[in-house]
């Protein structure tokens, strides 16, 4: 199987595969953690931006990108004496994308499909 290149889900997947994609799933599963990582799809920011445009208090930001760091979904630089946060890669952002159409069509009533 090309991890890389699925045009379908196929079910032989591994063990660990299937843990990590679990795991993933579980820490994108909390409204604040999804929120951040649909404000750091439009771009790179820093905490004080976040905090700002997520409406919710610094010390709970700075713990749920915490999180999303250690997880893997993001990463963090320090520019000067601020830390600027961004997703990891292409397949978070799609990631992201897909669970919000999705999202969007359980919340809309919109029809499925491929």
């Amino acid at each position: 199987m090309n991890p890389t290149a699925l045009d379908h889900v196929d079910a032989d997947f591994t063990d660990g595969q299937l843990a990590a994609a679990a795991s993933l799933m579980r820490l994108v599963a909390e409204p604040l953690r999804l929120r951040l990582l649909c404000l750091l799809a439009e771009g790179e920011a820093d905490v004080t931006t976040l905090t700002g445009r997520a409406g919710a208090a610094r010390p709970a930001v700075s713990q749920q990108l915490a999180r999303l760091r250690v997880g893997g979904l993001i990463a963090a630089q320090k520019t000067g004496r601020r830390m600027v946060y961004r997703l990891r890669g292409g397949h978070v952002r799609s990631l992201i994308r897909e669970v919000m159409a999705h999202a969007d069509h359980l919340v809309g009533g919109h029809p499925e499909h491929d």
